[in-house]
């Protein structure tokens, strides 16, 4: 009778120990069905319950805001981009994972740079995506890799309808990876902690980079006016481009034309100080700062961001792993291979609530710096910087 008590009791303890997480995630179809499986093997190995419930991705991080104060939050949030963590660190609405994330050597050290605000990691990375060249192997059959190669290449297969590269020349995103190889940035980088009083999009090396922005389109004769990304798509696709600047979101299209293809990061431009450094967009796991049960939150978002849990996430969406582990065992695909060196390589896009400011003014004076030959590129950025300034409050 006793030894069936104490049977009880333990059981009843151990029930009452449990945790319950609620994970909120905008994740659909093949990668939902991804978190749902891993949810149900850690209830399995932990004996806590995981409650996944879908929000919409862009009512995620307002949502988080108003309810996590009154107790009504998840407990974390799989995932979001590193653009919103600048906000919601600053709302005191989610918690530094420092102490729970011990070791960090499997990590890309650029995706966790993206999940770190003001000296602390406020996420752990799962996904990252950054720009790359896309090539034709049949147009191409040996990859360029200094400028005076891809240029030579380039021109060489500009005949008739066919093109060497093409890019959309106006999208300031898309061609951070020129700006930061001239010696531009959008924020000065202190040892981790971005300075946004100190905006370098018109300083010598980001005028530079107008210019030569600028050379692609007029004085190589490689881009033509009205470019756009989905006109470089289409014609890559068709098989009459040779080379463009694209990401992972292209390669669906690549694969379904039957394109031999492979992918490589832009060369270094001409006289420039740096290497091409893209903007890289990273996705990561956030735990809110009034979760009751930080611990289980903390080892499920640890789980779910494991070199296995990454390779299947791969395997179910496409998604660029933060794992090295995960990439070394993805290697063979040309895809993960390509673009994981080029997020190694990149630059994150800054973390900070005040990169609203910059998009506007900085879109517009890239679009105005190729718009027509020879402009006054330093005259358009000062004007845009001024901008930016003025709306950081």
């Amino acid at each position: 009778m006793k030894k069936a008590l104490t049977i009880l009791s333990l059981a009843l303890l151990g029930n009452a120990s449990a945790a319950t997480l609620t994970v909120w995630t905008h994740f659909g179809t093949s990668e939902l069905q991804w978190l749902k499986d891993q949810a149900a093997a850690y209830a399995k190995a932990s004996g806590n319950k995981v409650d996944i419930v879908s929000v919409p991705f862009d009512n995620i991080p307002d949502k988080l805001i108003q309810s996590a104060p009154k107790g009504q939050g998840p407990d974390i949030i799989v995932t979001l981009p590193q653009d919103r963590l600048g906000q919601l660190a600053a709302a005191g609405v989610i918690e530094p994972m420092d102490k729970y994330v011990t070791s960090r050597s499997d990590y890309d050290k650029t995706a966790l740079s993206a999940m770190t605000y003001q000296g602390k990691l406020f996420a752990i990375p799962m996904f990252a995506e950054a720009v790359a060249v896309v090539y034709n192997k049949k147009l191409v059959p040996k990859a360029p890799t200094t400028w005076a190669e891809f240029l030579k290449t380039a021109q060489a297969l500009q005949t008739g309808g066919n093109y060497g590269f093409l890019a959309d020349l106006g999208n300031a995103y898309m061609n951070y990876g020129i700006v930061s190889a001239y010696g531009g940035y959008v924020f000065k980088n202190n040892n981790g902690t971005l300075n946004v009083k100190d905006v370098g999009l018109s300083n010598a090396g980001a005028d530079k980079a107008s210019a030569f922005l600028n050379d692609l389109r007029y004085k190589y004769n490689l881009v033509p006016e009205g470019v756009s990304g989905d006109a470089a798509s289409s014609a890559f696709t068709q098989g009459r481009l040779g080379m463009f600047l694209t990401g992972p979101w292209s390669m669906g299209d690549i694969k379904k034309a039957g394109i031999n293809y492979g992918i490589i990061p832009f060369p270094t431009p001409p006289g420039a100080t740096g290497k091409w450094s893209p903007f890289v967009g990273v996705q990561g796991t956030m735990m809110s700062a009034y979760s009751k049960n930080k611990v289980a939150a903390a080892a499920f978002a640890k789980r779910i961001s494991s070199a296995d849990a990454q390779v299947a996430f791969n395997k179910a969406g496409g998604r660029i792993p933060v794992s090295l582990a995960a990439r070394t065992k993805l290697k063979s695909d040309p895809i993960v291979a390509g673009f994981g060196k080029t997020i190694s390589m990149g630059t994150p896009m800054p973390n900070v609530p005040q990169m609203g400011a910059v998009w506007g003014p900085w879109s517009n004076a890239i679009a105005q710096s190729v718009a027509k030959p020879n402009q006054n590129y330093s005259q358009i950025l000062d004007k845009a910087v001024q901008e930016i300034n003025s709306n950081i409050k």
